[in-house]
């Protein structure tokens, strides 16, 4: 009499059976990792709220730029507090100001290292939201001529990569068309197309000082409640020229993910954001969980739902882990 109990355990039996059958495989080569740059030399201060995360300087994060390429981390995303806030936050393209000289240093020290810009300008406002003002509203279309100006300096600066993450209508449109009309058009463009306005975000606001100073940015960023939103999204964006679609806050939105996944032929980008990290570090700091093993866990399901580059504050442990 034949046998009829199926046995999906005989591929689980040892570690390597495991690994010959495994079907999401976790590797540096999926990490960017963000950097936040500061005014000022000699600078490297732990962000309270993000442990093991700094404020660095430049000359700083030259350094630990060069040794996350020597872990084989592909790239890095450069974000930066400036020397001075406006309305219109001019500093974002001043190119004096730390993420241009970051991006410049970085470039010339780590010419094979892959280079984000974030393109957005809530740190560098006076008011702490994404754009030019008109009264309480947020001037859509006054804010495009403004990014414009910040991913071009970005671009001069050395960028591989512009990430606009201010959720303008039309502004992936607006910076594809400064880009190639000053022949930056190998630069490419990776969009926060799927921004929620999440609870997650609270670190990264202390982190680059940048909380609204009144309001919120419900008023362009997504309802979390919305999932055919986010494909009318992501399908804009790619019309418009954007080469990679970023899913923003990771974890909370893995069914995102995957539906765009599912939908576009574009590489996708999630980013495992400041309050998902804190989180984790919180709870392994009071021995309630095991650290390795849950930032393992979580980021190979963000690669498992369909993300092809995984934007992470725990890449450099990560990366050494694995």
């Amino acid at each position: 009499m034949f046998n009829k109990i199926i046995r999906p355990r005989r591929l689980r039996i040892s570690e390597n059976m495991r690994a010959l059958v495994r079907e999401t495989n976790l590797t540096a080569k999926d990490f960017v990792y963000p950097l936040f740059v500061v005014p000022g030399k000699n600078v490297r201060e732990e962000i309270p709220s993000m442990p093991n995360c700094y404020h660095l300087s430049v000359e700083n994060a030259v350094e630990l730029a060069k040794k996350i390429s020597a872990l084989g981390i592909p790239a890095v995303e450069i974000f930066g507090l400036p020397e001075y806030k406006d309305e219109i936050g001019s500093a974002a393209w001043d190119m004096n100001s730390p993420v241009q000289r970051a991006i410049s240093a970085i470039k010339k020290a780590v010419p094979e290292l892959v280079i984000v810009g974030d393109v957005c300008l809530c740190q560098y406002t006076s008011h702490g939201h994404c754009g030019k003002l008109c009264g309480a509203y947020v001037d859509n279309d006054e804010t495009l001529k403004l990014l414009q100006k910040v991913a071009l300096s970005q671009a001069q600066a050395g960028a591989d990569i512009i990430a606009p993450s201010d959720m303008m209508d039309g502004r992936v449109a607006a910076i594809r068309t400064a880009l190639d009309e000053n022949n930056f058009s190998n630069v490419v463009i990776m969009s926060y197309a799927v921004k929620y306005a999440s609870a997650f975000y609270g670190p990264f606001r202390d982190a680059a000082d940048s909380a609204p100073q009144f309001g919120d940015r419900k008023q362009y960023q997504m309802d979390c409640a919305n999932a055919r939103e986010a494909l009318k999204e992501v399908e804009l964006d790619i019309a418009e020229g954007a080469d990679i679609i970023m899913v923003k806050p990771a974890l909370a939105y893995l069914d995102i993910v995957g539906k765009v996944k599912e939908k576009i032929n574009n590489p996708v980008a999630v980013y495992n954001v400041s309050g998902e990290y804190a989180m984790v570090k919180a709870a392994a700091q009071n021995g309630w969980i095991d650290e390795r093993r849950i930032v393992l866990e979580s980021l190979t399901a963000m690669k498992r739902a369909g993300a092809d580059i995984i934007i992470t504050y725990h890449a450099i442990d990560a990366a050494q882990w694995i």
